[in-house]
């Protein structure tokens, strides 16, 4: 998920109000904050199986003293194609080791899925994480392409009822697949004398990811592996700095998936104040969107992506530079495109996504990480600002920890935080500036590894990290083979629509194959 909360941002001569992003498909902020959840601890009874009796805290103070690298090892299998599919669940900590110090620095909480056999060293590994700042992986793990995953119905606006079921549309098959939760969410902490806060920030959260890549990786005698990094939302950008990390260190990333990626905070108009930047990348996904929702007539995709980079781009440069007044050629294609008057767009020539989601459609929220899902303004699905949240943040929070507790064996004395809201409370800064702009750290580790491949997946109705954002974003690094993008009718968790999930998992696997064929 992505801009869970509003912050007030102080820069010279400007004081915004943003919406920083990304839940990155979990948590929630002020779009449904929530609340830990403990288990009780059992006595082990299955082989593997394990009881953890550490207390971890999510708190800005938390600082574990004595770490442990114990974990539940459980053997299971998966109904793929009418065949079974064997594997290892690994639910525990690792330690990952500060590269300066030498010391340990935190406390990593993760699962992994693993197959065996005799070329193991050489199978392709794949890190997932979700972003937020302060959000467990639980989307990606649940949601996406682990062996089990929650039914979901989106984008229908009605909560199924919680059911796991095998995940036809995993990626097991193709690359062992670890799950990492980031400092202060799920079971992770900061190792003493450190404390969680001290890696609320760009740059000393992506510094620890590095270090437990390396950890895992030597841990499990992965050196051989193609390895993959596979972030969403503000995971996305953590990625690009991951990466760039990674390879000075001197670790080959084959691959990178960008899952609904901002890798500009400062190129987004839906984290600065109104009319400081182009809302030109949101253009695309009210046309699409208004479209789906019968309030305007379908266009082809590059219609409209050349009107936003044509005849938009000419004129909101000229309206934020000195309030010139839109064309009324420019302000009746917007009407046109979307369905919204004229005398709306004139008043709001720059239209922040926030507007258009309370506005598109009358009477109705739009979703945020999902504009298909929609709901009557005012009611209970409304009530955290986000409908296509609300029909599905609860069973992902609930079941997390029971799927861990009765599948994977793994139980804690202590409460698993899905989602901290710690926004107001991250450092932004990298590289100079406020906000962080990845981009140059994606340029920085191509550089180091030209054979690097990177697929960025979007979804068409997303109003939190717009895919013609993501490719305004992208365009900076030139003309380059190695860069696919991919769409679906999905919003900001792709996955969540059966139909994008299926398509999302071929390409994903020609991705893969693409990489580990040339390694």
């Amino acid at each position: 998920m992505a801009f869970c909360t509003k912050l007030q941002w102080r820069r010279p001569a400007l004081v915004g109000a943003i919406l920083l992003a990304g839940c990155g498909g979990g948590g929630g902020g002020s779009s449904g904050t929530t609340t830990p959840t403990t288990p009780p601890v059992t006595t082990p009874a299955v082989p593997g199986s394990f009881a953890d009796v550490t207390v971890y805290s999510s708190a800005a103070t938390g600082s574990l003293s004595a770490p442990n690298e114990n974990a539940a090892v459980i053997a299971s299998h998966i109904q793929l194609n009418g065949k079974q599919f064997d594997y290892t669940a690994t639910t525990g900590h690792l330690t990952a080791v500060d590269a300066k110090t030498g010391q340990a620095s935190v406390s990593f909480f993760y699962v992994a899925y693993t197959v065996t056999g005799t070329t193991a060293a050489k199978r392709p590994v794949t890190f997932f994480y979700n972003g937020g700042p302060g959000s467990a992986s639980t989307y990606l793990h649940l949601g996406s392409f682990g062996p089990r995953r929650l039914v979901s119905t989106i984008p229908s606006a009605n909560i199924p009822p919680v059911q796991l079921v095998d995940n036809q549309e995993t990626l097991l098959a193709t690359s062992d697949l670890v799950f990492i939760d980031a400092v202060g969410t799920g079971y992770t902490q900061a190792v003493a004398p450190n404390t969680n806060a001290d890696f609320w920030g760009v740059d000393k959260d992506a510094a620890s990811f590095r270090d437990f890549v390396q950890r895992y990786i030597a841990v499990n005698k992965r050196e051989a592996s193609p390895k993959f990094l596979y972030g969403e939302s503000y995971g996305a950008p953590r990625t690009g700095v991951l990466a760039n990390l990674l390879e000075t260190a001197g670790v080959q990333i084959d691959g990178l998936v960008l899952q609904s990626a901002i890798m500009d905070y400062n190129s987004n108009c839906g984290v600065l104040d109104p009319n400081a930047i182009s809302c030109e990348g949101y253009i695309p996904t009210y046309a699409l969107t208004s479209a789906y929702h019968g309030r305007a007539t379908p266009v082809p995709v590059e219609t409209v992506r050349n009107f936003a980079t044509g005849g938009y781009r000419t004129a909101i440069a000229a309206y934020l530079a000195s309030k010139v007044a839109p064309p009324s050629a420019v302000l009746n294609q917007l009407s046109d495109l979307t369905g919204m008057s004229t005398l709306i767009w004139q008043q709001n020539f720059d239209m922040q996504p926030g507007y258009y989601q309370q506005n598109a459609v009358p009477g109705q929220l739009l979703g945020r990480y999902d504009a298909r899902v929609l709901a009557p303004t005012g009611s209970a699905l409304t009530r955290d600002g986000d409908p296509s949240l609300t029909v599905v943040n609860a069973s992902f929070s609930s079941s997390i920890v029971t799927y861990m507790a009765n599948e994977l064996h793994y139980s804690a004395g202590s409460a698993y935080a899905p989602f901290i809201d710690i926004v107001n409370r991250w450092n932004f800064s990298h590289d100079g500036k406020q906000l962080p702009d990845t981009i140059p750290d994606l340029t920085a580790a191509l550089t180091l590894n030209p054979a690097m491949k990177i697929l960025a997946i979007n979804g068409y109705h997303d109003l939190a990290t717009p895919f013609h954002q993501t490719e305004l974003d992208l365009a900076r690094l030139g003309e380059n083979q190695s860069i696919v993008l991919k769409y679906y009718a999905s919003g900001h968790m792709t996955y969540l629509d059966d139909t994008a999930r299926r398509a999302q998992q071929t390409d994903l696997i020609n991705f893969m194959n693409s990489v580990t064929v040339s390694h």
